[in-house]
């Protein structure tokens, strides 16, 4: 069979429950709510893995054409369940996964990574730094925080511990390697929040904002940045401290790790050409990104974020430092604009049809009677959506379930709507902090077994606190600043 029995047979029950069994709630169409059947069976099929999510999308987008829930003919039927693929964003994403594999390809990501170590890495804390602040440069153009943070970052905490005999089946792993993989961990969520190009779900976050106000607010890449900018580095500069004081390394002078990198940058030889022009195209993007050329020659160098993506991978391939063969081999890429788009096309026509609202509704009222002010009831419906990833393995599945109807519902409440928007799309991020299931970074670091599950969960919460107080306060402040709200 192509799909595990257990997780689908409850996935369809689910489904045929809401349909069959619950009536259609008063206010609501009965497409809406057969479309809510259908996306709720979807989530369910995610969340228990019945198959990939990209099958799963598969699956869900033909549904939606055989159904008809959003149209009455079937052209116009598959038209709307592949109109996903149309969405600029989705290829942001897509295309940076791809550019992403330069990085790993020429081995840039790797020499960032231990250049900062020969750097500082000379006492522990020192090379917890350096791996937060590889996983921030390298953030704005690796939307996979699992190949950020798993993929680059990971191997080099691994090779690291080794060189200091902290191996878990030795039972040494708190010598520094339990430290070092906390707190590479902890930097993924952190860079998560800072850019919209930092993880996949970040442009499904800016789609659903800017539907649910009617397009009122829209943020762009520079104005992500900008916001996250200054709380997310003040809570990347505490990580580090805080874990130190959690979790103290056995090992705190490491003189032999800058001897280890720089013995590792020996061994990688001169920077290469494909590494210098990998190196220039990462800086073109951010400019464009960031729309400086726009701002110093004018309106006529601006650039869609999506336009800059393709432009930056065309370079990559002219160059060689990417072939096609590269690019096809990319299957997370692929994978991710297959259920982008289909995860986008359900929870766009779920607004279309007026379930969101209805919800929303639901939410509004339920806060209302227990008579709190917007501060309060906002904070309640911010912190029920950001805990609730307990019970998630998909920050995706997360955002798409949840995001719009508690943000609508914050705003009705009379919660300042860009202010609880970027609120809303930290803790989308912060969540990841959560679990050893909360992202695909997640069980990659648990795996390697540098710490038991109790010690994971206990960092993971200290950690969501701390940076939703800092999101929370800081972040308002700074917002207040540049007259978001």
């Amino acid at each position: 069979m192509g799909f595990k029995l257990i997780p689908t047979l409850i996935s369809v029950t689910i489904a045929l429950i809401i349909w069959f069994v619950i009536p259609v709630p008063e206010g609501v169409t009965p497409n809406a709510w057969l479309l809510l059947a259908m996306f709720v069976g979807v989530i369910s099929a995610i969340i228990g893995k019945a198959m990939p999510i990209g099958a799963i999308s598969i699956i869900a987008i033909a549904l939606v054409a055989i159904t008809r829930v959003t149209a009455d003919t079937p052209s116009a039927a598959i038209k709307d369940a592949l109109s996903g693929f149309a969405n600029p964003l989705i290829w942001l994403i897509g295309i940076s996964i791809m550019i992403s594999k330069g990085l790993q390809k020429t081995g840039l990501g790797s020499r960032l990574g231990y250049y900062f170590i020969a750097v500082w890495g000379k006492k522990t804390i020192g090379i917890g730094y350096s791996l937060a602040l590889s996983e921030l440069i390298l953030a704005p153009v690796t939307p996979s925080n699992t190949a950020r943070g798993g993929g680059i970052i990971h191997p080099i905490v691994r090779s690291i511990a080794a060189s200091f005999d902290s191996d878990p089946e030795k039972g040494t792993q708190g010598k520094i390697g339990k430290y070092l993989s906390l707190v590479n961990y902890h930097s993924n969520p952190i860079t998560s929040v800072m850019f919209i190009t930092a993880t996949a779900p970040n442009p499904l976050i800016v789609d659903l904002i800017a539907k649910a106000t009617n397009s009122e607010i829209h943020l762009t890449w520079t104005t992500w940045a900008l916001a996250m900018v200054l709380p997310g580095i003040v809570a990347l500069a505490l990580m580090p401290i805080i874990l130190y004081f959690m979790y103290p390394p056995e090992i705190k002078q490491t003189p032999n790790a800058s001897d280890f990198a720089k013995e590792r940058l020996k061994e990688m030889g001169p920077i290469s050409g494909h590494e210098i022009i990998m190196l220039c195209v990462f800086g073109l993007l951010l400019l464009l990104w960031a729309g400086i050329p726009a701002m110093l020659l004018g309106n006529m160098w601006t650039l869609d974020p999506t336009t800059t993506a393709f432009l930056g991978l065309s370079l990559l391939l002219l160059t060689g430092v990417l072939t096609w063969d590269d690019v096809l081999t990319q299957k997370s890429a692929w994978d991710t604009v297959t259920w982008f788009a289909a995860l986008v096309m359900m929870a766009t026509f779920l607004n279309k049809l007026g379930l969101i609202a209805w919800f929303s509704g639901v939410l509004q009222t339920g806060i209302g009677h227990l008579g709190l002010s917007w501060i309060p009831a906002s904070l309640l419906l911010l912190l029920a959506y950001m805990y609730a990833h307990y019970m998630f393995a998909s920050t995706t599945a997360h955002i798409t379930a949840m995001f719009s109807a508690f943000y609508i519902a914050g705003i009705a409440v009379g919660a300042p709507p860009m202010y609880f928007a970027l609120m809303m799309a930290a803790a989308s991020s912060i969540m990841m902090t959560l679990t050893h299931y909360a992202t695909g970074t997640s069980p990659i670091v648990f795996g390697s077994g540098y710490t038991t599950l109790g010690e994971w969960w206990k960092a993971g919460f200290v950690m969501s606190i701390v940076n939703i107080l800092i999101f929370i306060f800081l972040g308002g402040i700074w917002w207040k600043f540049l007259g978001f709200w």
